[in-house]
């Protein structure tokens, strides 16, 4: 399936003038802290990481806008395709492991039950 599907860069983008429109206020401030959280220096941590933790949190919350400029970002702050791959699996291994521990709750919250 081509990422067409999900969303289309030419067009989506043009909702932006809503934020614009209704909420400038909220959307410049929105813009000056994401440009500081991926400020390129002046960070502890380096921006090709900061990127890789934004495409597995965006991979992790299946955005699809994320995954897509994100993932651009990291390869151009150098991160690798094995870079991204790991971070796509690290991504997975919390979606697992968010899985398992609800299925605790599910356990849990069913009531007594038998040991």
């Amino acid at each position: 399936m081509s990422d067409d599907h999900y969303l289309d860069r030419g067009e989506d983008g043009k909702h932006t003038a809503d934020y614009k429109k209704h909420t400038p206020d909220i959307l410049t401030a929105f813009d000056a802290f994401d440009a500081t959280v991926f400020a390129p220096e002046g960070r502890e941590i380096p921006l090709k990481f900061r990127e890789l933790i934004a495409v597995a949190v965006g991979i992790t919350t299946q955005c699809v806008y994320c995954i897509d400029w994100h993932s651009r970002q990291a390869k151009k702050a150098g991160a690798t395709d094995a870079e991204l791959a790991e971070a796509a699996w690290v991504a997975t291994a919390i979606r697992a492991g968010g899985g398992f521990a609800h299925g605790r709750l599910a356990l849990k919250f069913s009531g007594p039950h038998e040991h």
